[in-house]
This record gives C-alpha cells, sequence and structure tokens, in this order.
C-alpha cells in the first residue's frame, strides 16, 4: 500500500532531525541542575513584586515600546502592502522581516546607542514587513463584490475606502491586536541587548540569583500578555499610541559622527578600508566562511531540524489538553494555562532561563523553542479539534486520538508546523547571543570585537538563509496542498 505523501514528508524530517541528533551538542552541564531548578521554582511560587523600583518602569517601558514599534511597523507595513504585487517591494519586506529584532538592535545600537529610537527601529522594521505581507494577503481576499456595486466612475481610492477596507477590516484589526502581543515579547527580550524594558531586569536578577525577583517579573509579563483584552480596547488605542512615546525614556543622545562613520567606513570590509586588494579581501572572505559562516550555518540548521520536530511532537501530545473531546472544563482550564504560559513566553527567555538551569549547550535551546512553538500549534490545533463533531460511538481514549481526531487536524497541524519553520530558524540563530554556536554567536562576538563589516555579512547570511526555509515551507504547503482548516 502507497503511504500518503504527509506520512513521507514527515518521516523524512523525523530522519533529518535524528540525523541533526548526531552531530549536535546535547547535554546537561551544569553541576546540580535540579537544585537550581527547584531554586527558581521556589523563586516563582514565591515572587517578590517589590524587589526593585524599577520594576514598573521597565514593564511601561517594555509596553511603550511595543506600542509604538507595532503602530509605526502597522502604518508602514500597510502602505507597503498596497504595492506589494511589484517584486522588488516582496523582496525588501521578505528581507526586513527575515532578520530578527534583536539583530536589528544590536545594529542600531552601534550608532544610535542607548536610544529609544533603537529599541523602536529594532521592532517597527522587521514588522513592517510582517505586516506588509499578510494585510497585502487580507486585501485580497477581500470580497470584490461591493466594488462591482458602485456607480461608474467611482474613482480608485474611494473604491478601496469604501468597498476593499470594510470587507478587511476585521481581518486588519484582528491581526495587528494579534502582532501587539508579539511586539509585548520583542520589546521585552530587547531588555537583554541593555534597553530598559523587562529582560533587561530579568537578566540582572538571575545572573545574581535573586530568583523571587526574576518571578515576579515572569508573572507580571503572563498577566501582561492574558490581560490584553482587557486593557487593550478600540477607543482607547489612539491614547496609547499617542502617549506610549512620552514614556520611551531618553537615552543617551545621538552622535550623528558615529552614524555617519558606521556606513562609510564601519561596515566596509576592513582589507577594502586597508588598500589590501583583491587578494585581501579574498583571503579575509575565505577566514569568515571557514571559521564563521560554515558553522554558523551548519549549527543553525541542525538546531532548527531538532527544534521542528520537537515542536510537531510537543504540539500533538499537547493539544488534547484543551480540546473538549478529552476530559472536563477543570482539565482544559488548566491545559488551557499551560499553554498560555508556554506560548507567551518568548523563546529566548526561555532559552535563557534554561541555560542557567542546565549549562551551555544545545539542550536548552531545543527545549525553549518547542515549549514556545509547540505551546501555539497545540494551541490552534486544540482549538480546531473543539470544533469537529465525532459520531455517537466514536471511540474513547488513545483510540479517538489516534483514529478519530489526529487523522482529521494533521493536515492542518503540518501547513502550522511549516509555517512556524522559519520563525524557529530566526529564533534559532538569535539564539545564539546567549553562547550557542549558531550564527548569532558569530555576529555577537564580530560585535564585541568590532568587527562590524564582518557582523554586517553574518546577518545578511542568516537573512538569506531564512528566507529560504520560508520559501521551501511555502512550497511543500502548497505541493502537499497543506490547509490550515482541519478535515471534516
Amino acid at each position: 500500500m502507497r503511504t500518503a505523501p504527509t506520512v513521507q514528508i514527515s518521516l523524512l524530517f523525523v530522519a533529518i532531525a535524528l540525523v541533526s541528533l548526531a552531530f549536535s551538542d546535547i547535554a546537561i552541564t551544569a553541576a546540580n541542575p535540579w537544585r537550581d531548578l527547584g531554586n527558581f521554582l521556589l523563586g516563582v511560587a514565591t515572587p517578590n513584586f517589590f524587589s526593585s523600583e524599577g520594576l514598573a518602569t521597565a514593564l511601561l517601558r517594555t509596553v511603550a515600546f511595543a506600542f509604538v514599534g507595532v503602530a509605526a511597523g502597522s502604518a508602514s507595513g500597510f502602505l507597503l502592502a498596497l504595492v506589494y504585487r511589484f517584486l522588488p517591494v516582496r523582496l525588501f519586506c521578505n528581507f526586513i522581516r527575515a532578520i530578527h529584532e534583536l539583530f536589528w538592535a544590536l545594529i542600531f545600537l552601534q550608532f544610535f546607542g542607548f536610544h529609544p529610537l533603537t529599541g523602536v527601529l529594532a521592532i517597527a522594521i522587521p514588522y513592517a514587513g510582517i505586516f506588509a505581507k499578510v494585510y497585502s494577503e487580507i486585501l485580497d481576499e477581500a470580497d470584490d463584490t461591493p466594488r462591482r456595486l458602485l456607480p461608474p466612475g467611482t474613482g480608485v481610492v474611494s473604491a478601496f475606502l469604501y468597498a476593499r477596507i470594510p470587507d478587511a477590516w476585521h481581518q486588519i484589526r484582528t491581526y495587528t491586536a494579534y502582532r501587539l502581543e508579539c511586539g509585548l515579547r520583542s520589546s521585552a527580550i530587547l531588555g537583554f541587548v541593555g534597553l530598559p524594558t523587562l529582560g533587561f531586569y530579568l537578566e540582572t536578577s538571575f545572573s545574581q540569583g535573586m530568583y523571587s525577583d526574576a518571578g515576579a517579573m515572569l508573572i507580571l509579563f503572563y498577566v501582561l500578555i492574558a490581560t490584553i483584552p482587557l486593557w487593550v480596547r478600540p477607543r482607547l488605542l489612539p491614547v496609547y499610541v499617542l502617549s506610549a512615546p512620552f514614556f520611551l525614556g531618553e537615552g543617551f543622545p545621538i552622535v550623528w559622527g558615529n552614524v555617519a562613520r558606521f556606513f562609510t567606513e564601519d561596515i566596509v570590509p576592513e582589507p577594502l578600508r586597508s588598500g589590501d586588494g583583491l587578494s585581501g579581501l579574498w583571503a579575509w572572505a575565505s577566514d569568515l566562511a571557514i571559521n564563521e559562516a560554515l558553522p554558523g550555518i551548519w549549527n543553525t540548521v541542525i538546531l532548527t531540524q531538532m527544534a521542528l520536530v520537537a515542536t510537531g511532537l510537543l504540539a500533538l501530545l499537547t493539544f488534547p489538553l484543551i480540546s473538549r473531546h478529552f476530559g472536563g472544563p477543570k482539565r482544559r482550564l488548566l491545559g488551557h494555562v499551560g499553554l498560555v504560559i508556554a506560548r507567551s513566553t518568548p523563546e529566548y527567555v526561555l532559552a535563557y532561563i534554561l541555560l542557567q538551569l542546565l549549562g551551555p549547550s544545545m539542550l536548552p535551546a531545543v527545549i525553549a523553542l518547542a515549549l514556545h512553538n509547540g505551546g501555539i500549534i497545540g494551541h490552534l490545533i486544540g482549538r480546531q479539534t473543539n470544533n469537529l463533531t465525532l459520531r455517537p460511538d466514536a471511540p474513547i481514549g488513545v483510540n479517538r486520538y489516534s483514529w478519530e481526531l489526529v487523522p482529521r487536524v494533521y493536515r492542518s497541524f503540518l501547513a502550522f508546523l511549516f509555517y512556524r519553520w522559519e520563525i524557529i530558524m530566526r529564533e534559532t540563530a538569535i539564539l545564539g547571543v546567549l553562547g550557542i554556536y549558531t550564527l548569532g554567536f558569530y555576529v555577537d562576538s564580530a560585535i564585541q570585537n568590532i568587527h562590524f563589516d564582518r557582523a554586517l555579512i553574518l546577518i545578511l547570511i542568516t537573512a538569506l538563509l531564512n528566507i529560504g526555509i520560508d520559501t521551501l515551507g511555502r512550497y511543500i504547503r502548497r505541493r502537499l496542498a497543506l490547509q490550515t482548516m482541519p478535515t471534516c
């Protein structure tokens, strides 16, 4: 009997992950991980909400950076969406969204310094590319009937405002609200590069062993994310957006001479600056490729593949936690809480915490990526199963899971998984900043050694790698005709 293509591709990716496992650094290197984990859990159970005077300021600035960055990205993305059909615009949007927010922050820190503009642009630029793509798809899929019913001679702008926007407005608003939640996570992790958001205080607390302080910050962040529907109301959004810039802080003044030097000298390859000619440039490029780019690409790819399969396994194991076809309301409530915590915690924060507990290796990164992305996909698949109606004589327990639900949602599960593939690779690359030998490690090392020319090349390689994975993921979804809605 012929194996289904979805099963074949699944087995292929599992095999790739197993091969990657053989070449990976998976180990627990901490001296006493269970003791450290116990101390951390005790800190979460006994949070100290009054430990730092700067905690309230950090939360406020986390929200402020998110609002300003997402608002700027949304406005720019909407304008780009109007011309997204042109190939140069699509390529530009693909490029800027392929570079992680932390990479953008590391770039802007070199010439803007610790100025609020660094954090705002680090969020706004990649989000503009993301918004442009999604807004364009929403507008293209809008019902064309209202436009055809307009009186003859109606202008293009009027037709767009009165026929296209009203039909797409609900989807645009819903997606923008989702991006605000993502913006809060992005804003929080900017603190790990020195900006005054929640991540800065979280890193400080962990490095000093103050787990109760760190637990308080995590709990406040979860509450902030979970209560978004309560405090983010449409009528209040203009107030938030207009007032947020005043809560970003002042930072250090921008030295515009540094900006000019960065673009005219710092990012120019060193052999060209020193006049070594083509031979010097070849030696420089060869050294960069052999000692940094190729090892970084290799580790990024194998870590991504392991995390992708781990994400899929975790999603398949966790979606029953919130499905109405398994257990009662109390268990589903606990399942919802668990998945909300997993998907609300940024991968970078999870990886940082696990690195402190387990020691430096690829293991904390795999667990962090699987928990966050598996929580997202498990939540989506679990909600889809709630819309499925089973026969009265449907089996129960493991048989219900294996023969009734998984076959119906498996194609949409794969669609979500391949959609997250590029996102997992983006996060894998940036986790190198924490000391894991992915591309981010070599980028951060180059910046620390003031080799901005090498850092920029490595960031460009990261972007091209992300674009390649995104293209391959879309090809697989299209070839297998994968949709995000389950089979009835």
